[in-house]
């Protein structure tokens, strides 16, 4: 039977289609760098995009069904083969792929000149496919354990066409049910998968290191617990954000998702910034759970997309930069350690979630806090693209 390597090694073509981690990671860091300076020049005035979305609505969609959507295919289509024993797409149909995706970034940038069926059709191309092909692999390979996963991606494509749905109404989509749902959906694959390979991998690294003192085991019945109030929580909040119940019950659920993580022993792991990145990374789902509480709850509080950027740009900016960069490194043949340029850019995008979270509380300050934001952001994703892109377009190293 045909491995993996075997399968990878028979692709003659560019590198960049031989695993799926290599097109989707390169090209989630470029959009991610060029979103944030469209963005810029949105605000500013120094461009136009011929776009039917308002402008935060664009911004609010490319990065949470945009790259967010690059980055789930890019680790999707590499862990499933690990999971279920399946030959990984490569090659043309992974370039196939990857110009799905390309394909909906330009139609929701054009959407102007476009029906919104044939924008919406175009834009949910590649993540329809991406779950039917992985989703047909995890049953037909009997890995019900990461079902789920793929129920949640299911759930982040309804968000999507809900989104679409609701910009084609004339609605102000970025502050509507989609974009609650498909955060929300975020929000809790991180939770689900960060709450494997955060401990997993700590472990490892103490390990390696002789140090006795490791993490509590991923899902024991604590875990679960949390796991579930968080679910229960994300489900008031999306369907009635303002409401008493959905802020309490956020509350609890940062609470028991900080407790989740202090059993992880993220204080041990200074010395690398490949593991200590994972634990800042998932201390975002409590702060943003615990901040939209205190802005539903807490009269003349910080506005709740002040306190839902902790999510946004916090739990899913770090946290995806840090899979990428630490999935690159180790599925091209390179030792899992961080040098100081992947240090600078997890400097940077913590740097971007905190000048932007301090911009909605100190608004005297605001200006350029939020310009100091964005070139954080586009420095640590930009920066991400020129490090990590010869990596990812080289064959592995041996």
């Amino acid at each position: 039977m045909t491995s993996t390597a075997e399968r990878m090694r028979e692709w003659s073509g560019p590198a960049i289609l031989s695993f799926g981690f290599r097109p989707f990671f390169f090209m989630a860091g470029l959009w991610a760098a060029l979103a944030m300076i469209l963005w810029v020049m949105l605000l500013s005035g120094h461009a136009v995009l011929p776009t039917a979305f308002d402008p935060v609505s664009w911004h609010a969609h490319e990065f949470l069904f945009g790259y967010l959507g690059a980055v789930m295919a890019g680790f999707l289509l590499t862990a499933v083969p690990n999971w279920t024993g399946s030959l990984p797409v490569t090659g043309w149909p992974l370039g196939g792929l990857t110009a799905l995706w390309l394909l909906g970034r330009i139609a929701v940038a054009i959407s102007a000149h476009l029906t919104p069926l044939s924008v919406a059709l175009v834009d949910l191309a590649m993540p329809v496919v991406l779950v039917v092909v992985m989703g047909r692999e995890i049953i037909v390979g009997k890995n019900w354990r990461n079902l789920p996963v793929m129920g949640l991606l299911g759930l982040h494509i309804a968000a999507n066409a809900l989104f679409h749905v609701e910009a084609s109404s004339g609605n102000y989509a970025a502050g509507g049910t989609g974009a609650r749902l498909g955060l929300a959906v975020a929000v809790m694959l991180i939770a689900l998968v960060g709450g494997r390979i955060v401990p997993s991998f700590t472990r490892n690294w103490l390990v390696r290191r002789a140090d006795s003192s490791l993490p509590t085991p991923p899902m024991q019945r604590f875990d679960k617990l949390a796991l579930a109030v968080l679910a229960a929580a994300l489900i008031l909040w999306v369907a009635a954000p303002l409401t008493q119940a959905a802020g309490l019950a956020l509350a609890l659920a940062g609470v028991l998702h900080l407790m989740r993580l202090v059993r992880w022993a993220g204080h041990r792991c200074a010395a690398e910034p490949l593991v200590w990145i994972l634990h800042v990374g998932y201390a975002f789902i409590p702060l943003g759970a615990l901040a939209i509480a205190a802005a539903i709850l807490i009269p003349a509080r910080p506005s709740t997309a002040t306190a839902e950027h902790l999510w946004t740009a916090g739990a899913i900016g770090v946290m995806t930069l840090a899979v990428m960069t630490r999935a690159t490194l180790g599925h091209t043949g390179h030792a899992l350690v961080a040098g100081p340029g992947t240090v600078v850019l997890y400097i940077l995008v913590i740097l971007a979630v905190l000048t932007r979270a301090a911009a909605g509380i100190f608004v005297a300050d605001a200006a350029w806090m939020y310009d100091l934001s964005g070139l954080s952001w586009i420095g640590a994703f930009g920066g991400f693209a020129l490090l990590y892109g010869p990596l990812l377009w080289r064959r592995r190293s041996t």
